[in-house]
């Protein structure tokens, strides 16, 4: 059963990327899992469960690369600051989480929903504390200035992010030069933080 379960959700997750949240109907999924509708109404009782799950899960797994990252010794926090963003690379690249403008859809289009408002709150508390974190202990370490309290430059990185992924959504990749501008975004935190190691 959980393997059905995850096979739902991975073809899911491919027709939500592929029509995004709005478009995409529990058919689709039925069909892209090659599942009856009794077979994933057994799963989930709607299309917004099915989403939910989908980002419960990468929640869970980006708390948890949190909780390993921390559970290291730490050399740099600019560094681990750098893996927390761009992943085990540390750099900027043209690659956006191809769920992110269905992400967008999910939260921009329920607002007004009370459990969708609660849920994103919860999804971004989640992503600033991981950034507050390291760059708190960085500035008690003396790594990194002070000049800026921590939880705003944090709020900083969410925000640009959540800016890419929206500009992802509605602009020609060819515009979006994702790379550049996380270049630049890396050399503002620089700036910030007074790293001039890197």
């Amino acid at each position: 059963m959980e393997q059905r379960r995850a096979l739902i959700l991975e073809k899911a997750k491919e027709v939500f990327m592929e029509h995004g949240y709005e478009q995409t109907t529990m058919k689709h999924i039925m069909d892209a899992a090659n599942v009856s509708r009794g077979g994933l109404y057994q799963y989930f009782s709607n299309k917004e469960d099915v989403y939910e799950t989908l980002l419960e899960e990468r929640l869970a797994h980006s708390t948890k690369e949190a909780e390993l990252l921390f559970e290291e010794e730490i050399h740099s926090h600019w560094e681990l600051l750098m893996t927390a963003i761009f992943g085990s690379d540390q750099q900027p690249n043209d690659k956006m989480d191809p769920m992110a403008p269905s992400n967008l859809e999910f939260f921009i289009t329920g607002r007004n929903n009370q459990r969708r408002r609660e849920y994103g709150t919860t999804r971004y508390n989640t992503g600033l504390k991981i950034y507050t974190d390291i760059i708190e202990q960085g500035q008690q370490s003396g790594e990194f200035s002070a000049k800026y309290e921590c939880k705003v430059l944090a709020r900083s990185i969410v925000s640009f992010f959540d800016g890419l992924a929206l500009e992802d959504a509605i602009l020609p990749k060819e515009d979006l030069k994702i790379k550049e501008q996380a270049t630049l975004f890396v050399e503002y935190l620089k700036m910030a933080l007074g790293v001039n190691k890197y």
